[in-house]
């Protein structure tokens, strides 16, 4: 039943080792199980037990190479849930502890991977930026001029699959839309791509190179985040 399943995944998320776990993973890369560890601050053991009931419970996908185990989340729509459920709580305006955790945050807000698209000012900025030129439509579908122009100067080729080419979806922290779908995620592959965008630490911060900066600012006006 239905509510049986809503109970099954509240579960799920309700323990903080685990909604660390899935955090560190909207980077959209695959972790270790003891990389998990350290980042959630847990012991291995532990993390394993979580890792498996996120497995099990359709939030994670576990992928094995050679001796290693690797955890990702299964994919943009697990993905899109916990963004939205961040979301609807709002950026959190609790004092840092310490500087390095102020500043950590303030390179998350400043420009982030959420899943496989940008996020924060930096992904809103480059949204506004192709919603000006007519590239998106003010709900950000993706027009004519924008397939041609995504052609044109990101190598883009409109895919066969199933997946939206395009979607809104709401930043956490912007309290705005930037672009996911599939031409999201294109932008973001190929800004890392080109070197124009290189992530901060091992998280999800990413930052404008003086590259990217120029790039971006000659092909759409974006300004580089404060």
């Amino acid at each position: 039943m239905a509510a049986d399943e809503l109970a099954a995944l509240a579960a799920l998320l309700a323990d903080r080792s685990r909604a660390r776990f899935l955090l560190a993973l909207l980077d959209g890369r695959a972790w270790t199980s003891s990389e998990l560890a350290q980042a959630a601050e847990v012991a291995p053991s532990t993390a394993s037990e979580h890792l498996s009931r996120l497995v099990k419970g359709g939030l994670l996908v576990e992928r094995r190479q050679g001796r290693h185990r690797y955890v990702q989340l299964a994919g943009p729509k697990q993905a899109r849930l916990l963004e939205d459920l961040l979301a609807y709580l709002g950026p959190t305006d609790q004092p840092k502890r310490t500087l390095r955790a102020s500043a950590a945050d303030q390179a998350l807000r400043r420009g982030r991977t959420c899943y496989d698209h940008l996020a924060g000012r930096l992904g809103v900025a480059i949204t506004d930026a192709m919603t000006t030129r007519g590239l998106l439509t003010d709900d950000l579908a993706v027009t004519d001029d924008g397939v041609t122009w995504l052609e044109r100067e990101l190598a883009f080729t409109p895919p066969t699959t199933r997946r939206p080419l395009s979607r809104a979806c709401l930043d956490w922290t912007e309290r705005r839309s930037h672009l996911a779908g599939t031409v999201g995620a294109h932008v973001c592959a190929h800004l890392h791509e080109r070197g124009w965008v290189r992530r901060v630490g091992t998280g999800r911060a990413v930052r404008l190179t003086p590259t990217g900066a120029t790039a971006l600012h000659d092909l759409l006006g974006v300004t580089p985040p404060d």
